[in-house]
């Protein structure tokens, strides 16, 4: 059986929980899950997207956040709103509203793999 990895930003402000809304992440924590690990592979800085009118327009905003996170396969946040989810679904990334321990939420993530 072959073993899949993929890699998933989580949202957090401690490391610990996932306890932010999307629009408000300055940093993803970037995570490989699968055969049964899971592995912090590093935190990438952002622009919050709430109150990006003073950093540029709202869609490049948007944008950029969106590249900073491509080369992962899900994204875990305690929020995210519409407009967001479905830029996030164009890039093949599946945003998961999942207000709970990191560990906790990865581990059913590679379950569900």
């Amino acid at each position: 059986m072959e073993i899949k990895e993929m890699k998933v930003a989580v949202i957090s402000t401690d490391g610990k929980v996932i306890n932010q809304h999307f629009g408000k992440a300055s940093c993803f924590y970037i995570f490989e899950v699968g055969g049964g690990k899971i592995r912090l592979l590093e935190v990438r800085e952002c622009t919050p997207l709430c109150g990006s009118v003073d950093y540029g327009n709202p869609e490049e905003i948007l944008n950029k956040t969106i590249s900073v996170v491509s080369d992962c396969k899900a994204l875990l946040c305690a929020r995210i709103g519409s407009r967001p989810q479905e830029e996030l679904r164009k890039k093949g990334i599946e945003p998961i509203e999942a207000p709970y321990l990191i560990d906790e939420a990865l581990n059913n993530l590679s379950i569900e793999e």
